[in-house]
């Protein structure tokens, strides 16, 4: 059953995990395929300039869970000293407690790189992606990423999927630079670099505290529901679809 949106839509905002790509490829094949060769990937590159910010943002992490009282895996700085094994350590910690933050997801996601790359990975969609970019850049509207996974991860997934390389079809890609995807004012810089009204974006998610900061920015949410997702239990105002076939066919 179609989902009844207003024609004026100029935008459709896509989560990535739960929404365009199973949960299980993120939890079952990009996470473990990053844990594995992070030790490697920074015996490697561990002096390199491009890594040097995400070395630094990480010691400041580290700095702010001690002194939280968290217990990390200790780094000592500065940047030039840290070693790759307790990089490593302190990136695994990270993982475990499903962190966020933009230099883990900017080292994840060049470790997925090589690992595209060689061949070792690629991306996941669900079936009816193609199709729906397709149909959605033919009636003129732009699509957009927003995801905590770095924008270079976003590409990468997109460019290399069993379906060809999607990434013609995306006009922009937001990550966790732009902020939290839980805080509103997240969505109005989005707004504001897409330069349209508010309520001519539609925010698709498989998260109610997502959607819910999208709506208070004055997005339309919709929520998906795909398999393999968490339940939905408590009360929400979004409405739901199943496929992106339900959104503007």
């Amino acid at each position: 059953m179609a989902l009844h949106l207003k024609e004026s839509i100029t935008a459709v905002l896509l989560d990535i995990e739960g929404t365009t790509t199973p949960i299980d490829f993120v939890y079952k094949v990009l996470f473990p395929y990053a844990r594995a060769h992070v030790k490697d990937y920074l015996e490697a590159h561990l002096k390199s300039k491009e890594l040097q910010p995400d070395i630094a943002s990480l010691l400041e992490e580290n700095a702010e869970d001690s002194g939280r009282g968290l217990e990390p895996p200790l780094l000592v700085g500065p940047a030039e000293r840290v070693t790759a094994d307790a990089l490593t350590a302190y990136i695994h910690w990270l993982m475990d407690a499903d962190r966020k933050t933009t230099a883990l997801k900017s080292i994840q996601g060049k470790i997925w790189n090589d690992g595209y790359q060689r061949g070792d990975l690629r991306g996941e969609v669900f079936e009816d992606v193609p199709r729906a970019f397709k149909r959605w850049r033919e009636q003129g509207r732009e699509i957009c990423i927003y995801s905590s996974g770095s924008v270079l991860a976003q590409k990468l997934l997109f460019s290399h999927t069993k379906a060809g390389d999607l990434t013609p079809f995306i006009s922009d890609y937001f990550d966790t630079n732009l902020g939290a995807k839980r805080d509103p004012e997240s969505y109005r810089r989005i707004i504001a670099r897409l330069e349209g009204s508010p309520s001519d974006i539609v925010f698709v998610s498989d998260v109610v505290a997502e959607l819910d900061a999208a709506r208070s920015a004055g997005l339309e949410a919709v929520l998906c529901v795909r398999p393999g997702n968490e339940p939905q239990t408590a009360p929400f105002a979004h409405r739901t679809v199943h496929s992106f076939d339900e959104i503007l066919p």
